[in-house]
């Protein structure tokens, strides 16, 4: 059995269709409890543990980053502590967030980390962490994560387009659009291959391709379900928010092809299928 953090997120929804898995929702687990999750893993005794829960509200996270830093990370290291009591492997979901944004090459996992914002700086604080820990572990970090569950960019462009005819949205933001199905089958690769090696133990980075702007995914979300809706491009600077938002989002993926054979999904395929699941198209 695979224990995971987290029942209603994208991530966590897309594992639970398929496998024998146990989803802790946040009624059974208290994530803001880092002994709690500790003592969830000893009591279950899972074979292995994916990590798909966070505080993912990165504006309010400027003004609760105690609690966010808390979810995204002390309770992470106790999940790793209690995995390597285990010898049992962890795979964590990060962010492109711990970078700082800048430049415009994909960022590779080793490169340094320099969060902006209080979300970043949390999920950094996870990251550091697990590595302390010295246990089995992947920390996987991917970007715009999008499906048919929760809220995310593709739901909020179709709710948006029921009666808006233009929309303003940001060109100079860069990343890779990553399907949330894409990202369950690499976390379930991941955890099958690090039962027979742990020395595959390190982080990864894992986004769909190809790499474009919020304004060219909305074009594209558009198109794939026929709806007339102008785009008007404009800069991050015109629209601000209370958290800092990397510009360069994209990330190297390289590694992870290398040592899991996982490939970057094409996001447009992923799209489809949500859309379709979705019932508007």
């Amino acid at each position: 059995m695979i224990l995971i953090f987290g029942k209603t997120g994208q991530v966590a929804r897309e594992l639970q269709r398929s496998g024998d898995f146990l989803a802790l929702s946040r009624d059974l687990t208290d994530l803001s409890n880092p002994l709690s999750c500790y003592d969830a893993i000893k009591i279950h005794e899972p074979e292995a543990v994916i990590n798909a829960a966070a505080y993912t509200d990165v504006d309010k996270a400027e003004t609760e980053e105690e609690l966010a830093t808390i979810i995204n990370g002390n309770s992470p290291k106790a999940m790793a502590q209690a995995c390597a009591t285990l010898n049992i492997p962890l795979v964590h979901l990060s962010t492109d967030y711990v970078f700082d944004g800048t430049g415009d090459e994909p960022w590779q996992p080793k490169d340094t980390t320099k969060p902006q914002n209080a979300y970043g700086r949390s999920k950094k604080i996870g990251e550091d962490g697990i590595r302390y820990m010295d246990s089995t572990y992947c920390i996987l970090r991917t970007s715009w994560a999008v499906s048919s569950h929760g809220t995310n960019f593709v739901k909020t462009m179709l709710n948006l387009s029921e009666n808006r005819t233009t929309l303003s949205l940001v060109s100079d933001q860069i990343g890779g659009p990553t399907p949330a199905k894409d990202i369950a089958k690499a976390c379930l690769q991941i955890v099958e291959q690090l039962k027979q090696d742990p020395s595959k133990s390190g982080t990864y980075h894992f986004s769909g391709t190809e790499d474009v702007s919020w304004a060219e995914f909305a074009r594209e979300i558009f198109g794939q379900t026929g709806r007339s809706v102008n785009v008007l491009p404009i800069p991050t600077c015109d629209y601000p928010t209370p958290a800092v938002r990397p510009l360069n989002s994209r990330l190297n993926c390289s590694k992870t092809q290398e040592v899991f054979s996982i490939h970057r999904p094409d996001w447009r395929i992923g799209l489809n299928d949500i859309l379709t699941e979705l019932g508007v198209i």
